[in-house]
This record gives C-alpha cells, sequence and structure tokens, in this order.
C-alpha cells in the first residue's frame, strides 16, 4: 500500500520526527493536535479554548488530505485533568454535530506545551 504524507501550513508543523497525516488507501490518520496556532504558539485559555483549537488543527490538517470532520471514524482526546471532560466535550459536540465517530477519553499526566487536552483521529476520505 502506498503511505502518503498530508501536510499544511493552517495548523502547527510536527514538533518531533511524525507527520501532521499520513494517508493509506481512503483512510486518513492525524496526528494528535493540541492548542498551538498555526505558527507554534501556545493558545491559552480554559479547556474549552484549548479543544477549540486542537479541533480547528485537526480540521484543517483533514482538509489537506481530502477529508473532513464528518468524515472522521475514530477520535481519541486526552485529557490532563478528568473534571475538564464536560467543558471539552460541550465543544466536541459542537465541532461534529449529529455526527459521532466512535471515542476513546483518556486522561495522562501531561501534555506537549504544558496543553489540558489533545485530539487525534482517523477518517476516511471525501
Amino acid at each position: 500500500m502506498d503511505l502518503r504524507i498530508a501536510a499544511t501550513d493552517r495548523a502547527p508543523q510536527a514538533i518531533g520526527p511524525y507527520s501532521q497525516a499520513i494517508i493509506a488507501g481512503d483512510l486518513v490518520f492525524c496526528a494528535g493536535q493540541v492548542a498551538l496556532d498555526p505558527a507554534g504558539n501556545v493558545i491559552d485559555g480554559d479547556v474549552q479554548v484549548q479543544t477549540r483549537r486542537a479541533l480547528d488543527n485537526l480540521r484543517a490538517v483533514l482538509e489537506s488530505a481530502g477529508s473532513d470532520l464528518a468524515h472522521v471514524t475514530k477520535t481519541t482526546v486526552f485529557l490532563t485533568d478528568f473534571g475538564d471532560f464536560a467543558a471539552m466535550n460541550e465543544v466536541y459536540a459542537e465541532a461534529f454535530g449529529a455526527h459521532r465517530p466512535a471515542r476513546s477519553t483518556v486522561g495522562v499526566a501531561s501534555l506537549p506545551r504544558g496543553r489540558r487536552v489533545e485530539i487525534e483521529c482517523i477518517a476516511v476520505k471525501r
């Protein structure tokens, strides 16, 4: 199977030895996104602000790969504080609307750049 890298300047560049996304056939595997702007600057704010930015970044990466949030099949959400679950979930639900991808939510000790939430996903191409 041919693997292709998807990348966009509308989301932060990878801060390590990985790609923003890999396309494998009709599947798009997106790396986790946190609250950084496209230039890599930290976006401060509560978990809702950070979730919104992470989802905006995912949206941009998905679009560069020929997909979108409506074609996401699975997400994984990482939270540093499970007390943020309900607030994160509100923004997440707004972003996905009636679409309900499968999801896992995992509590972690820390995330890159001191962020409170990270979201990764798998999608199919449009």
